[in-house]
């Protein structure tokens, strides 16, 4: 029998022609927030740091989620006859929580194909941008709902004591990353995503960790990717930056690394107070590892605090994790670093916080898109 990530892996493999990720996309908002079928991958990627205020006056509690739901696609194009029971994508959900002062750490998946009863994507207008069964032993749905322009997320794995129910509304409007929203992930052709974000989204709701419920607020960040070709041949994988800083601007920065562990490409964006883009090659920034961690479950050993500098927008920042193990370990889907973390300035003052996603790390670790 297939493992589950030999059988995705083959699913990745399989169909016959995906549309490319090229210009003249026709950017709409909020159409562009719902599925778009005929491209290989898709994903809706939530990261957040969340507070609750501490019980009779104990400091208040900080926690770092992420909730992605990713769409893989197995046919460009309706199978079996237009039967609703012939699925034409798979829905793979990840969700993790982590406790950002005990080191607490909850990492739960799902994965169904999308056929009725089991998981599916909605389309416009209706509400629904995707859902899935749960885990086994959860009845709650696993949903990702778009309401009046905010986002309403719901995740629950009864099993682990877990579960987050966040309303989310977008401060700002969205920021295409890439020239016409073409986010290059290699200087070779026909290697690229159509990408956007919402950096800034007002979060509150509640979270459930070992069993107790809080409520919560803060901040988000959304990120929507949809393409059908993003690594080259010789890439491994990507480390991955999205940080809100305190003074309004926002920042995201990503390279691609090649198999001996070099930079094979480079691109952000720096987001100016008003929602400006400024788009950025690999020239423009430099990223320098300040230590590593290895981890004690897979044996990879990551990068494990940076500095950052966009020397022609001064800024030279530390960036650190606020927990050095926020390594997600699923069963579906090649293990991966995704954290919460802290920045600050020269000065040591704190001027930001966000989210760093580390893949392809440890043997035979690449991320199967």
């Amino acid at each position: 029998m297939l493992s589950r990530l030999a059988f995705l892996a083959l699913l990745l493999a399989s169909g016959p022609a995906w549309k490319p990720a090229a210009p003249g996309h026709d950017w709409s908002f909020p159409a562009d927030h719902w599925s778009h079928p005929g491209y290989r991958n898709e994903w809706w990627y939530f990261t957040g740091i969340l507070s609750s205020p501490g019980a009779s006056g104990a400091p208040e509690r900080r926690f770092g989620y992420q909730v992605t739901f990713f769409r893989i696609g197995i046919s460009p194009s309706p199978r079996g006859g237009g039967s609703a029971w012939s699925a034409s994508d798979v829905l793979m959900g990840h969700a993790a929580l982590t406790d950002l002062a005990s080191g607490e750490r909850v990492f739960s998946e799902v994965i169904y194909r999308a056929v009725p009863l089991l998981a599916g994507f909605g389309a416009a207008p209706d509400p629904l941008l995707a859902w899935s069964r749960g885990p086994p032993g959860t009845e709650a749905l696993w949903e990702l709902r778009l309401e009046g322009g905010d986002f309403a997320i719901q995740v629950t794995d009864r099993a682990k004591g877990f579960a987050l129910r966040l309303e989310l509304h977008p401060d700002r409007g969205p920021v295409l990353q890439g020239p016409d929203g073409v986010s290059r992930k290699s200087s070779r052709e026909g290697f690229a995503s159509l990408y956007y974000s919402l950096p800034r989204l007002s979060t509150e709701g509640e979270l459930e960790l070992g069993g107790k419920v809080a409520r919560v607020r803060g901040q988000s960040w959304m990120d929507k990717e949809f393409g059908s070709s993003q690594l080259a041949p010789d890439q491994a994988g990507w480390d991955w930056f999205a940080l809100r800083l305190a003074d309004g601007r926002d920042l995201m920065l990503y390279v691609l690394r090649d198999k001996a562990g070099g930079v094979s490409f480079g691109s952000g964006t720096l987001v100016d107070r008003d929602g400006k883009p400024r788009w950025l090659t690999g020239e423009d920034f430099r990223l320098r590892a300040t230590g590593r961690w290895r981890s004690p479950a897979t044996g990879a050993e990551y990068p494990s605090g940076w500095t950052v500098e966009v020397p022609s927008a001064g800024l030279v920042l530390r960036v650190d994790p606020e927990v050095a193990d926020q390594e997600n370990r699923g069963g579906s889907a090649p293990y991966y670093w995704e954290g919460a973390v802290r920045v600050t300035g020269r000065d040591g003052s704190r001027t930001g916080e966000g989210f760093v996603e580390l893949t392809g790390y440890g043997d035979g670790n690449r991320p199967p898109i």
